[in-house]
């Protein structure tokens, strides 16, 4: 089993308000108060993010000390408990400063009040909304946003609001992986794609990354430095992970080859040398080569090692596209997948479309066991060697295109289908049979017509909204296609 190296995590600060006069009022409110702060921050740890606790902040005061530690705590998203009715006093200096999305959790403890029973104490219990609107319109005043409010009931696990808490703790963990990730960029873009191409220092201001330039000699050193040992280990588990069948239809494809194995093996070892040695977070390269040259072999070994570090987490691409290695970095980071596609022929019989790549892929959402073959050719590009096959897992999928408008400002483009079940070409590439609704004529149409590149990253799950919060968070123009 490919274990993931890189870790799904994120800091995320929590801290309830309240109003300090109802403590002398009512004893043993501020006791309950502290139950319900503590199981909400139980809730949150559960959703595998690491939580940082500010306490309970009832006065100006306690609100612009906190803040002075949560600027020094390198948070990715800040929760705000709505626990009971508060002053915008406790809230305004730290929206004020926080340039994280800040999120207002109103959850009650009960469903509904025991109206029998009912009470002043128990209202103030069950207060959470009461102060939501005071805080979201002094937050507007102070031209700044909240950017969500997650509103239901604290102890009912099925409620939607825990989903809603969820979801932005994933969108936390992909806000932490962006922070100073190194997304590489090796040779150059496949010519004349003129998609493909994307200016380093736009990638570092729009998504909070650094784009190393690594030379094709920096992937030829590992490759040449790669052990026996090291190529024996990769070589036992590409054997474990793929099935090696015999070729079909297609007179492009045979059996693995005892060589071709050994180069991906090979390749696969120095891809993990040249990770670690430039620390990348994910890396998008093109490299063609002279013909029996060392750099044309190494470039041209990459497929299967690509597909391993994907599933652990370390997104690879080719043609050079990092906006694509961004996607796939986001997708994977959302714990749902991140294939390098593109889009294949249409099935106008059946009513779908064939979605995949001839390169790398994320192996952790192939339906069964994913496949090697040998190509005799890498149609349109240089070289030959092992490459990839498989479909995705079946149900609903999601696409993620990032483009760039007219100004040079980057777009999101999502879209939402669903993977069936049913045979796909026998020629070593990633291909999924995707559906999309109401017919899928249109709306590909609809998704070629807002101008995405040619490649977008492919995921298992229904996260356009997710997706499109993502791009909220980080200023950047997203729309989601739908007919």
């Amino acid at each position: 089993m490919i274990e993931r190296k890189n870790p799904r995590t994120a800091r995320v600060g929590f801290y309830s308000v309240a109003h300090a006069t109802y403590w002398d009022q009512f004893p043993g409110l501020l006791d309950n108060m502290m139950v319900y702060h503590n199981d909400t921050i139980k809730l949150v740890e559960s959703y595998g993010v690491e939580v940082i606790d500010y306490g309970m902040i009832d006065s100006s005061e306690k609100a612009y000390e906190a803040v002075a530690k949560m600027q020094g705590d390198k948070l990715d998203v800040l929760f705000t408990n709505m626990i009971t009715y508060a002053t915008s006093s406790v809230f305004a200096p730290i929206v004020r400063e926080m340039n994280i999305p800040v999120v207002l959790v109103a959850l009650q403890p009960l469903k509904a009040l025991d109206y029998n029973k009912a009470c002043t104490f128990m209202q103030l219990e069950n207060d959470n909304i009461c102060s939501v609107p005071e805080f979201t319109g002094v937050a507007i005043r102070m031209g700044k946003k909240v950017d969500d409010v997650i509103i239901g009931t604290l102890y009912d696990e099925n409620d939607p609001s825990h989903a809603e808490l969820s979801e932005w703790c994933e969108i936390a963990k992909v806000l932490h992986s962006l922070k100073g990730a190194r997304m590489g960029l090796m040779g150059h873009v496949l010519e004349a794609m003129y998609d493909m191409h994307a200016d380093p220092t736009a990638i570092s201001s729009a998504f909070g990354v650094h784009v190393p330039l690594i030379e094709i000699d920096d992937a030829v050193a590992c490759f040449e430095a790669v052990t026996d040992e090291e190529i024996a280990a990769k070589t036992e588990i590409i054997k474990a992970e793929f099935e090696m069948p015999d070729p079909k239809s297609d007179p492009v494809t045979r059996k693995l080859t005892d060589k071709d194995l050994y180069e991906s093996a090979r390749g696969a070892a120095a891809l993990d040398r040249l990770v670690e040695k430039f620390g990348l977070s994910g890396l998008a390269y093109y490299y063609e080569g002279q013909p029996d040259t060392i750099q044309r072999r190494v470039a041209t070994s990459f497929i299967v090692g690509n597909s391993i570090l994907n599933a652990q987490g370390t997104p690879m691409c080719g043609e050079f596209d990092i906006k694509t290695c961004i996607a796939m970095l986001i997708m994977d980071r959302l714990n749902i997948g991140g294939s390098f596609a593109e889009l294949h022929p249409f099935d106008f019989k059946e009513d779908f479309i064939l979605i995949g790549h001839d390169g790398p892929h994320h192996l952790a959402i192939a339906n069964g066991k994913p496949i090697l073959r040998s190509l005799t050719k890498f149609h349109g590009k240089p070289g030959s060697g092992a490459s990839v096959e498989f479909k995705l897992k079946e149900g609903p999928i999601t696409m993620l295109g990032i483009t760039q408008t007219a100004s040079g400002a980057f777009k999101f483009v999502i879209g939402e289908g669903y993977s069936k079940e049913g045979p796909i070409p026998p020629t070593g590439n990633t291909n999924t049979r995707g559906f999309f609704e109401p017919n899928t004529r249109d709306y590909i149409k609809a998704w070629v017509m807002e101008g995405p590149t040619h490649h977008y990253a492919l995921g298992i799950g229904h996260h356009a909204k997710t997706l499109k919060k993502i791009a909220d968070v980080l200023g950047i123009e997203s729309v989601v296609v739908k007919l």
